[in-house]
């Protein structure tokens, strides 16, 4: 009989802390990625970075402290945007999401959408030529910066060499995360990693290497596959500069938009001149426009002058079959500037 008592107590005394304990695994289990907008403070910009984080985490529900961390010691809040939008990213349950409504200057949340990778002779195919026209007279993109969101860099490859190349111009402001700075250049500019912050911005499969080339990779004589196609490589806007944003996972393709819109306040905030993303939604997949966090950045940036250029995705032509559907063009200082691009607009069939 004792023994059985001393059972009862036991299970009385531990089953709540095995139910709490179960209850904290279950939120874990519940936490999702959200872009949360939030209305912009009355009293102006924030000079501090710092300054702009605590306006932030006064949003999150009071049981959620500045300092918390989850089971992997990481932060809840994952990021936090100054010029793509006024707001942040942060890992939170739907509850949470649902007492953060509540709060005055709230404006929406969605949880973030995750985004996919869209992937030689373009120039002459577009009637340009090296020693003559439009091509040279724009001096090939000198002094221009490119901004290439994507799944890395390449820093060796030969489209990224920087002979004849001028030093950035002094409005750069952007960073090189190759250890010591060994993979930046004249051409590289700048290189970072928003996917992961503990690892270099390296281009492992190749994606991001092929869009920065494409982009602004320069004259490469030689060029060939196997011995096959012999020719010279070059990109668009060969002697511009190139500041590469990873943001996506160059293993399995996939770009948290969490990510993509971290790394497109941080290129508005270095100086890019244009922003060059082939990235977007799967086929078929769409969005409102209020929640789609890419199309907004890109909107911002554009309001700040900035060339925006995405890719229309990579299926079709089929109806419906342009995933990055925002405005085609936007009409700003009296002038229409066109953001979607075509891959499969050549006159060499697959």
């Amino acid at each position: 009989m004792a023994s059985i008592l001393i059972s009862l107590i036991f299970i009385i005394s531990f089953s709540p802390a095995i139910a709490g304990i179960s209850n904290v695994e279950s939120d874990i289990n519940d936490l999702q990625t959200y872009i949360v907008y939030v209305q912009e403070p009355k009293h102006g910009n924030f000079s501090k970075e710092i300054d702009l984080e605590s306006w932030y985490h006064s949003f999150l529900p009071a049981s959620i402290s500045s300092n918390s961390i989850d089971d992997d010691h990481q932060s809840r809040m994952v990021h936090c945007y100054r010029h793509v939008i006024s707001g942040f990213a942060a890992r939170l349950t739907a509850e949470e999401v649902k007492v953060m409504e509540t709060k005055s200057g709230f404006i929406s949340a969605h949880v973030e959408n995750t985004l996919q990778l869209h992937t030689t002779h373009t120039p002459r195919f577009l009637g340009l030529h090296q020693n003559s026209g439009f091509w040279k007279d724009s001096n090939f993109g000198k002094g221009v910066i490119i901004g290439v969101v994507d799944s890395g860099i390449g820093p060796t490859h030969p489209s990224f060499g920087d002979k004849d190349m001028p030093p950035p111009p002094a409005k750069w402001r952007g960073k090189c995360e190759f250890a010591g700075g060994a993979g930046c250049n004249n051409k590289i500019i700048g290189a970072r990693n928003f996917l992961n912050k503990s690892e270099p911005p390296t281009d492992n499969e190749g994606h991001g290497t092929h869009t920065s080339s494409t982009a602004a990779g320069t004259f490469v004589n030689g060029a060939n596959i196997l011995g096959q196609a012999n020719g010279t490589a070059v990109g668009m806007a060969p002697l511009a500069h190139l500041a590469m944003y990873k943001a996506c996972d160059d293993y399995n393709g996939t770009c948290p938009e969490s990510s993509v819109s971290a790394a497109l306040d941080a290129a508005i905030e270095d100086g890019v001149d244009v922003l060059s993303l082939s990235i977007g939604l799967g086929p078929y997949q769409h969005k409102e426009f209020h929640a789609n966090a890419i199309a907004i950045a890109a909107f911002k940036a554009v309001k700040k002058s900035i060339f925006v250029s995405i890719s229309a995705g990579n299926w079709g032509p089929k109806p419906f079959s342009v995933v990055n559907d925002a405005p085609i063009k936007w009409y700003y200082y009296n002038r229409f500037i066109p953001l979607r691009i075509g891959p499969k607009v050549t006159n060499r069939p697959l």
